[in-house]
C-alpha cells in the first residue's frame, strides 16, 4: 500500500521512506517548505508533481526537486547536507544571507526537521546530546525552529536503548521552546497544541500499549 493512502493505522511501523511519503502527504499544495539535514530530506523524493511545493535550501536554493541519481548527479548541486540534488523548473539560487532572511523572516511555511528528543510542550532539543565526545552542529535549526510557521519532526519513538525521544521535559540541550507542531515517528503520529499530545496516526502499536511506553498524558485522536 502507498503509505499517503494508509489509515490512522497499520500493522508495522514505519521505515524511513515510509515516515516521509507521510509527511509529503501532509504538506499542503504551495507550500514553501525547508527539510532538515538526514532523514527530512527523503521528503523530497515523495513530493507529488505538480503539487506546487517550493522547496527551500539553508545553503541558498529555492525549488529543489527530488535527489540526484547517476548522470544526474552535480557536485555543485547539493543540499544544506551536501547530498546531490536536481532543480525544478523556476529554481532560484541565492545568497547565504538571503537564506537565512527567509527562514528568520517567517517566510516559510513549514521546516521538516530531525530531532533527539521532543517535549510534551513542543520544545526542541536537536543539535547537541551533551556527550563529552558529541560534536555540536546546530546550524540553521534554531533560526528554522522558531522561524518556520509550523515545525513538523521526523525521528523514531525511541533509542536504541528502547528510552523515549518525546519526553515530558527535554534533557538535551534546546534548540526551540514551544516550536514543536507534529512528530512523525516509525509507530505514532502525534500533534501538539495547548490542549496537549494527540496521537493522530499508529503503526504496529496499540494506543493503549503506546500510552504504556511513554510518561505523559496522550489524547486519542486515531478514531474517526
Amino acid at each position: 500500500m502507498n503509505p499517503a493512502t494508509r489509515s490512522s493505522h497499520t500493522d508495522a511501523p514505519l521505515g524511513k521512506h515510509d515516515i516521509a511519503a507521510l509527511v509529503a502527504r501532509h504538506i499542503p499544495d504551495g507550500a514553501f517548505v525547508n527539510l532538515g539535514i538526514g532523514q527530512p530530506t527523503l521528503v523530497a523524493d515523495h513530493l507529488p508533481p505538480g503539487s506546487g511545493v517550493v522547496l527551500h535550501t539553508e545553503n541558498g536554493m529555492l525549488n529543489m526537486g527530488p535527489a540526484a541519481t547517476g548522470s544526474d548527479i552535480d557536485p555543485d548541486l547539493t543540499n544544506a547536507g551536501k547530498v546531490p540534488v536536481t532543480e525544478l523548473p523556476g529554481a532560484a539560487y541565492f545568497h547565504h544571507a538571503d537564506s537565512f532572511a527567509m527562514m528568520r523572516g517567517g517566510h516559510l511555511d513549514i521546516c521538516v526537521l530531525g530531532a533527539y528528543q521532543v517535549s510534551a510542550r513542543g520544545d526542541l532539543a536537536n543539535w547537541h546530546t551533551g556527550a563529552p565526545d558529541a560534536i555540536p552542529a546546530v546550524g540553521g535549526a534554531m533560526d528554522l525552529a522558531i522561524g518556520a510557521k509550523q515545525v513538523f519532526v521526523v525521528m523514531t519513538l525511541f533509542t536504541k536503548d528502547g528510552a523515549p525521544k518525546l519526553v515530558k521535559e527535554c534533557g538535551y540541550p534546546l534548540t526551540g521552546l514551544g516550536c514543536v507542531d507534529r512528530v512523525y515517528t516509525d509507530l505514532a503520529v502525534f500533534d501538539i497544541s495547548s490542549q496537549g499530545v494527540s496521537v493522530t496516526h499508529t503503526f504496529g502499536i496499540t494506543f493503549d500499549d503506546l500510552a504504556a511506553r511513554l510518561d505523559m498524558p496522550l489524547l486519542d485522536a486515531t478514531k474517526p
